[in-house]
C-alpha cells in the first residue's frame, strides 16, 4: 500500500481538493479528501496526458525508448499507429513494436495500419490486405483502425477499403481518419462511413466543418506539422470533442516536452482548465477505451504529480503504481532489441541525378515550415550545359526520391524554401513508404548524402564541410540505442543543417520526410516521379 498526498484534481466533476491517494497492487484504492478547498504550495494529483495519435517510429525511436523520454513530461499512454514499420516490414513489423512496447511499463495502444502502402502511386516494403487487417483487428493489443489516409477509397466505395472499415466496425473498435482539406458533403459522406477522427485539420473552419457532423478533432502539434495556434480556440466550445496528439515528433523535442507543454500554452491563452485537462487526459480515454486509469477507485494507478496547474512542471509519474520518472529522471532502463530491416538498394552516382533543360518552366515543390502541406509552383530553372542545376540565389534546390526496396530510377524534380547554402541531407525515413529522400545544392553533395545513408542501411545524413550520420538499422526508421544519446546527437545534426549548411527550416529532416508524402497536397515527390495530391496524378 502506499499513500500519496497533495491537491486531488478530479477532471470528472470539475473539483480539486486536499487529499490523498491510496494504491494497493497497481491500483487506485481510494481517494480521501481531507479538506474541500486547495492546499497552498502543495503539488496537485491528477490523471496523466494521452498522445491521442502519434507514429512512434517518427522519434526515431524504438517504443521502449520513446517511453523513457515521454514519462518524463507525464505522459503515461500513447495510441500509436504503426503504420511506418508496417510500409517497411510488414506485419513482422507491426509484432516488433507490439513486443518492444511490451518490455517497459508504459501504456502503448496501437493501431492495424489501414493503407499500406499509402498509394499506388509509390513503392513500398510491404502491404497489408483486409485479411491482415482483420487478423491485427482481432488482438487483444490493437485498439483501433488507424488513419483511413484514402478517403477516395471512402467515398467511392472501394471493396477493400470498405472491409477494413468493416472489420473495425465487426470489433467493436474505432476508426481513425486522415482527410485534409475535405469539407461540406464529402466530409459528411467520409465521416458517415464511420471514420471518427481526424488530425488534419489546418483551419478553425475545417474543424467546425467536421465537427459539426460528429467527427472527433485531434489538434496536432509536431516537429513539422503544428496547428495548435489555428485550432486551440475551438477547446472553449468543442472540448468534449478534441485531444491533443504529436502525430510525428522528433527526438529533440520530446526531449523538450509532450502533452504537458500543450496544456501549459492552453493554460496561457485562458482557455478554462477543466476543459484543457479533459483534453490531454480524459478523452482519449474513453474514445479508445484504452487500459489507462483516470484516477476513479479501482482504475490502473496511472498518474502524475505536478508542481503546479499553470506550467505543468511534472514532479512524478506512476504507471500501474510504479514509479517511472521523478523530478526529470527516467527510471525506465533501456533494453536491447534485434533490428529488423528491409533495405536493397546500391550506390548512386552523380550521373544519376543528370535532369535534362528542355526549355520550358518547371514544377516545383514549395516547402512550407511548419505545415506538410506544399505549394505547387511553376518557375524558369537555372540551367547549365543542357542540364538544369540547383538556383541557390532563388533557394531552389534539386531533390530526389531513391527505391530503397528494388533498383530502378532515381526519380528528381526541385524544391523551393530550404534554405540551404551549401551540402546536402538524406534520409531513409521519407513518409510513408520510406524510401530515400535528399535535397542538396549539387549533385555531388547529394550523391554522397544518399550513400552514407545507404551505407548504413537507413539513417539521417547531412553533408558539407563535414558528414553527420545517425544510424537507423531498425527498419532504417528507428535506433536502437539509448534514446537520450539519440536525442542529443539527433540536436547535433540539426544544428548542423541550419547552423553550417544554412536551412531556414524549423525541423529540416522533418520537412524533408513529408516532401514524399503522396497524400498530402499539394505537390510531392515519390519513387516514380513527381505527383500531383488535388488529382493523384503525376506531373512532368
Amino acid at each position: 500500500m502506499e499513500k500519496y498526498t497533495g491537491n486531488i484534481v478530479d477532471i470528472f466533476n470539475e473539483n480539486i481538493f486536499f487529499g490523498t491517494v491510496t494504491v494497493v497492487n497497481g491500483k487506485i484504492y481510494s481517494v480521501e479528501k481531507t479538506e474541500d478547498k486547495i492546499a497552498p504550495g502543495e503539488p496537485y494529483i491528477m490523471p496523466g496526458f494521452t498522445d491521442a495519435h502519434v507514429h512512434i517510429e517518427s522519434s526515431l525511436l524504438i517504443p521502449s525508448e520513446f517511453a523513457r523520454l515521454a514519462v518524463r513530461h507525464g505522459t503515461v499512454a500513447t495510441i500509436s499507429d504503426p503504420h511506418e514499420i508496417a510500409n517497411v516490414c510488414g506485419m513482422p513489423g507491426v509484432e516488433f513494436m507490439i513486443d518492444n512496447g511490451k518490455s517497459v511499463p508504459f501504456k502503448f495502444h496501437f493501431g492495424a495500419p489501414s493503407c499500406v502502402p499509402a498509394t499506388i502511386f509509390e513503392t513500398a516494403g510491404a502491404s497489408l490486405n483486409s485479411k491482415d487487417v482483420d487478423s491485427l483487428l482481432q488482438k487483444p493489443e490493437i485498439y483501433y483502425l488507424s488513419e483511413m489516409m484514402n478517403f477516395p477509397g471512402v467515398l467511392n466505395n472501394d471493396p477493400e477499403v470498405m472491409e477494413k472499415i468493416a472489420s473495425a466496425k465487426k470489433y467493436n473498435k474505432p476508426v481513425d481518419g486522415h482527410a485534409p482539406g475535405l469539407r461540406g458533403e464529402e466530409a459528411k459522406n467520409y465521416i458517415n462511413a464511420g471514420i471518427s477522427t481526424d488530425h488534419e485539420c489546418f483551419t478553425e473552419e475545417e474543424a467546425l466543418d467536421k465537427l459539426k457532423h460528429g467527427m472527433k478533432i485531434l489538434i496536432r502539434e509536431g516537429s513539422a506539422a503544428k496547428n495548435f495556434e489555428a485550432l486551440a480556440g475551438l477547446i472553449n466550445v468543442y472540448y468534449k470533442e478534441i485531444m491533443f496528439c504529436s502525430d510525428d515528433k522528433h527526438p529533440d523535442s520530446l526531449l523538450a516536452g509532450h502533452i504537458n507543454s500543450l496544456c501549459a500554452r492552453a493554460v496561457a491563452k485562458n482557455i478554462p482548465l477543466f476543459k484543457i485537462l479533459t483534453v490531454a487526459c480524459i478523452n482519449p480515454v474513453l474514445h479508445y477505451n484504452m487500459n489507462v486509469g483516470l484516477l476513479r477507485l479501482a482504475d490502473p494507478a496511472d498518474f502524475i504529480i505536478v508542481e503546479d496547474l499553470k506550467d505543468f512542471k511534472v514532479l512524478k509519474t506512476f504507471i500501474d503504481g510504479i514509479n517511472v520518472s521523478s523530478d526529470g529522471d527516467s527510471y525506465i532502463k533501456s533494453t536491447y532489441a534485434e533490428p529488423i530491416n528491409y533495405f536493397n538498394c546500391e550506390h548512386i552516382s552523380t550521373h544519376d541525378l543528370d535532369v535534362n533543360y528542355d526549355g520550358k518552366n518547371i514544377n516545383v515543390i514549395g516547402a512550407l515550415d511548419g505545415q506538410l502541406i506544399t505549394e505547387n509552383l511553376s518557375v524558369q530553372p537555372k540551367h547549365e550545359n543542357g542540364k538544369i542545376i540547383a538556383d541557390l540565389k532563388n533557394d531552389i534546390l534539386k531533390i530526389v526520391v531513391i527505391n530503397r526496396y528494388t533498383k530502378s530510377p532515381v526519380a528528381k524534380a526541385f524544391i523551393k524554401n530550404f534554405g540551404l547554402k551549401k551540402g546536402a541531407l538524406a534520409s531513409s525515413v521519407a513518409h510513408d513508404s520510406h524510401n530515400i529522400v535528399a535535397v542538396g545544392v549539387s549533385d555531388e553533395a547529394i550523391a554522397k548524402a544518399v550513400n552514407l545513408v545507404i551505407d548504413h542501411k537507413g539513417g539521417l545524413a547531412a553533408t558539407g564541410d563535414r558528414d553527420i550520420v545517425l544510424p537507423l538499422p531498425v527498419a532504417g526508421l528507428m535506433s536502437n540505442e539509448d534514446g537520450f544519446k539519440i536525442a542529443d546527437l539527433y540536436t547535433q545534426l540539426d544544428n548542423f543543417v541550419k547552423e553550417d549548411l544554412g536551412s531556414t527550416l524549423t525541423a529540416p529532416f522533418m520537412t524533408l520526410s513529408f516532401m514524399a508524402l503522396l497524400v498530402i497536397p499539394h505537390l510531392k515527390l515519390s519513387d516514380k516521379g513527381l505527383f500531383n495530391g488535388d488529382n493523384f496524378t503525376f506531373v512532368n
